[in-house]
């Protein structure tokens, strides 16, 4: 495995491959070669999963170009911080630096015209090297209804629980907490739903305080028991959540650490950093309804001059769920009045490309402590005799809904089709409508209630109005399209304000200071949700994964319809909005993925539940893991300003904020 940022002094790139300064301690320098078998676009949190359990095949050369940065000169800069120290993702972020695409929305015509922020990973890791460690996972009914969603679709197998379920095992290696962390956070866990073997490292914080036991004391006096199988599929309750630590250091457990940082160096795998895609190159010469991708054009200059590398098997996009369909569009394939309007030639109508965007939203904490109280409301505690009113109220907006942004039947049927599964299905179910989390973080010593709308009913989209890739996607989340978001959202944050005055928790509280008393009615609800709804930084479904004729862009074997050997790998083929952070999930997509490529080359079958992978028997790095067109110039190469997009799409978070009684880091005693 090598690692690369290819920088200033290179020359002209030879016939055959470019030189690139190698930053990884395994090899010094090395070279790139002309063409791979597989090329990975982005070298984010799912990226680097993919590259490396291919890398494992021997005789498989694989290549991932991310456009950040390798985000060495971070961890030279603040040491420990940030990447490392669980806490210093609250208090010395990387938010503001080069690592974070800093992407907004366009204004939101139902949130008083905002621009909302949506922070993302720029660099190797992606966002899991900068987010804030929440490692929960989706529900059983929720999966299950993606697998529903296929129909009998080939391949869909690979998405049903039990697939999904063994794939996010395998990401995993779970330690408990200590016995005094779990005694003060009233911490529950079941070893049979964790994962012992994978790269990447849960557990708990290893420092708490006090409220976080109340928290699960007061939820229990409201009713709300505490989960007893949260990481099995049942995400309802009240609970303590994992985080991406590694316990033997309390440093910060992601991608790169994961499955990168711990590979040998085998001769068959690059990664090269501050390399921007700008498009997808297709044989001319193969049918128009099932186009050959035969190279990747990408830029190591901010777009004066452009690279190729050939591809010999498959391109895989991991570039997130804005960065995924960006790639797409700018490569014409996309809907035909986005591309002609950016000025993209049409190379492949695919209208589902960036629709179907959904999400939620999420915050952060301190030293090797961090926030990861949790709780997951689901609609029968919530409304209990009233769900039935609530779902035909729900089902009536559906059907009322005009989703005016696609000229594209099949995009309008998809959309009723996720809907409808989201308010029948997942609504029903015991799966959370609501994420209620503890925000125990703030400096003045304030303590956040947030609410969290976990199945939103409006959805949005991306897409480019632009022919120069380099520019920013647009990004249009569509947030309180639907008055369902706004209802249920103001349902949460009342349950909220009422945790806050429930015992034991409210004893360290004076009194709410936001959005305070004078918010009462459903009206001052509104104009408030209106005014501070933001994003959790969930995204996905922009590259959903559908039937055709729904507006899907990735069948169950996660291949691009019209394409013959492009694959999207990444939270953006998720169709229905999950009920969890999205982290463990996007592990799952990625792992998930990787069986069923290498089944696909191997000749094997995959379900995603064998404890063996096909081919593991040439598989030179698993005990690793399993422990944590034409060639343009080169000339001075400097990272680029832009890149292939990860970012974050949003539902609505508001939080119901306490004003402590002292500063969270004295006692409360």
């Amino acid at each position: 495995m090598r690692l690369g940022s290819i920088g200033a002094g290179l020359a002209l790139l030879a016939a055959l491959a470019v030189l690139a300064a190698h930053v990884h301690a395994l090899a010094p320098r090395t070279q790139i070669a002309e063409e791979y078998d597989f090329v990975v676009v982005g070298g984010g949190q799912a990226g680097l999963v993919i590259g490396a359990r291919l890398s494992e095949i021997a005789n498989y050369t694989v290549l991932v170009l991310e456009a950040g940065t390798n985000g060495d000169e971070f961890r030279e800069r603040i040491g420990t911080y940030n990447f490392y120290t669980p806490a210093y993702s609250y208090y010395e972020s990387l938010w503001t630096t080069p690592m974070n695409w800093a992407y907004y929305t366009v204004p939101q015509s139902h949130a008083e015209n905002r621009q909302i922020e949506w922070t993302r990973g720029k660099g190797l890791g992606g966002s899991s090297a900068i987010n804030g460690l929440y490692l929960t996972r989706p529900g059983k009914e929720e999966i299950n209804a993606w697998k529903d969603l296929l129909g009998d679709m080939d391949g869909a197998d690979n998405w049903s629980w039990d697939s999904f379920y063994a794939a996010m095992k395998k990401s995993e290696t779970f330690t408990p907490p200590s016995n005094e962390i779990a005694t003060e956070g009233n911490i529950t866990w079941d070893l049979s739903t964790r994962g012992i073997q994978g790269p990447i490292q849960a557990t708990y914080p290893g420092y708490t305080f006090p409220q976080v036991g109340e928290w699960v004391m007061s939820l229990e006096a409201m009713g709300i028991a505490s989960s007893n199988d949260m990481y099995g599929g049942e995400v309802y309750g009240a609970e303590v959540s994992t985080s991406s630590i590694n316990p033997t250091n309390w440093t910060r457990s992601y991608s790169r650490t994961g499955y990168l940082d711990p590979l040998a160096d085998n001769g068959n795998y690059d990664v090269v950093a501050d390399a921007f895609v700008t498009r997808i190159l297709f044989d001319a010469s193969s049918p128009s309804n099932n186009l050959t991708a035969n190279g990747v054009q990408y830029t190591l200059d901010n777009g004066k001059t452009n690279c190729t590398v050939k591809v010999k098997k498959e391109v895989i996009l991991s570039a997130g769920t804005v960065g995924s369909p960006a790639v797409l569009l700018h490569s014409g394939v996309g809907p035909k009045d986005v591309l002609s309007d950016a000025g993209v030639e049409l190379v492949s109508e695919l209208p589902g490309v960036g629709h179907h965007l959904q999400d939620h939203f999420n915050n952060t904490l301190y030293l090797s402590y961090i926030d990861s109280a949790i709780a997951y409301i689901n609609s029968t505690l919530m409304y209990g005799d009233n769900l039935d009113a609530l779902q035909k109220n729900i089902t009536t907006q559906i059907n009322q809904f005009v989703l005016n942004t696609t000229y594209d039947a099949g995009v309008i049927a998809g959309y009723k089709a996720i809907a409808n599964m989201t308010a029948t299905t997942i609504l029903s179910s015991s799966i959370g409508q609501i994420e209620l989390l503890f925000m125990n973080s703030d400096l003045n010593g304030d303590i956040g209630i947030t609410a969290a709308l976990q199945h939103p009913y409006s959805h949005g989209r991306i897409y480019i109005n632009s022919s120069n890739p380099l520019d920013y996607p647009v990004i249009d989340p569509n947030y309180l399209a639907v008055s369902a978001d706004y209802e249920i959202l103001r349902d949460g944050l009342n349950l909220a304000r009422q945790l806050g005055n429930t015992q034991p928790l409210s004893s360290c509280l004076i009194a709410e200071t936001i959005p305070g008393p004078s918010v009462k009615t459903d009206d001052d609800w509104l104009e408030w949700i209106r005014e501070a709804t933001g994003t959790e930084f969930h995204p996905s479904s922009s590259c959903a994964m559908l039937p055709r004729e729904q507006g899907g862009v990735v069948d169950a074997n996660l291949r691009v319809y019209g394409l013959a050997n492009v694959r999207v790998a990444d939270a953006s083929v998720v169709p229905i909005s999950l009920s969890t952070h999205l982290m463990a999930s996007t592990y799952g997509v990625a792992e998930q993925a990787s069986n069923i490529i290498r089944a696909h080359y191997t000749d094997s079958r995959t379900t995603g539940t064998s404890s063996s992978d096909p081919g593991s028997a040439s598989s030179p790095t698993s005990s690793a893991l399993g422990a944590e067109g034409t060639t343009g110039a080169i000339s001075a190469h400097t990272a680029p300003s832009g890149g292939v997009r990860s970012v974050s799409a949003v539902s609505a978070w508001v939080a119901v904020v306490f004003a402590a009684a002292v500063s969270i880091f004295h006692s409360l005693h």
